[in-house]
């Protein structure tokens, strides 16, 4: 019997920050061992960009890209959809609990979008106005269920997205100071997780 191939995640070194972290995050908690490669996001990108093209890794010549189970994923949402489907686990049982999955999902999307926009310059509009929405309407999905995870104490991929947003919107300085009670619970209760934990302290930054 063939040993099982290792996962490779393809991504840039750009810490904590992106899309290619919440499949980190992810797979550190679901006890996934993988490979990973972390492309220098400098002016080599382009080049190598372009022969992961080549190579098949990735049609758009962005990344992440997960090489899994003799296949190429691509787009970090799908990529959690596929990992949780394949362990079987991290997407909700009923029909009702996957949709609560896919609609939380598309909200943070729709917060990615506008926090990419911001890494050119965090705007008044973006932090106090666009973000303590977003937080709202997570925490309106939240409280539905009890917390501390989306479907109460079942966590679903999409935790691992919201969670990342929480963490890149502290990082460029537009958190708001007070989280809505649902997703500070949350938030407090993803980051004591014993994978996650670990994997927090590990990426701390080193004291001199």
């Amino acid at each position: 019997m063939a040993a099982k191939t290792i996962p490779t995640l393809h991504y840039l070194d750009i810490g904590r920050m992106g899309r290619g972290e919440v499949v980190r995050l992810f797979m550190r908690d679901a006890g996934i061992e993988f490979n990973d490669v972390r492309h220098p996001y400098d002016d080599t990108w382009p080049a190598a960009s372009e022969k992961l093209k080549q190579e098949g890794i990735t049609r758009t010549g962005k990344v992440p890209a997960l090489l899994i189970n003799g296949v190429i994923i691509n787009q970090h949402i799908p990529i959690l959809r596929y990992l949780a489907r394949d362990i079987g686990r991290y997407e909700g049982e009923t029909n009702y609990e996957k949709f609560q999955v896919d609609a939380v999902s598309d909200v943070y999307n729709d917060w990615r979008t506008q926090w990419v926009a911001s890494l050119k310059g965090v705007t008044d509009d973006y932090r106090n106005k666009f973000v303590p929405q977003y937080y709202n309407v997570v925490a309106e999905y939240y409280s539905a269920n009890n917390g501390p995870y989306l479907l109460g104490d079942k966590i679903t991929y999409a935790d691992f997205a919201v969670y990342q947003s929480i963490d890149n919107d502290e990082r460029i300085g537009a958190l708001p100071s007070k989280l809505p009670e649902a997703v500070q619970k949350f938030r407090e209760a993803f980051e004591a997780r014993p994978n996650i934990s670990a994997y927090i302290d590990e990426n701390r930054p080193k004291k001199a």
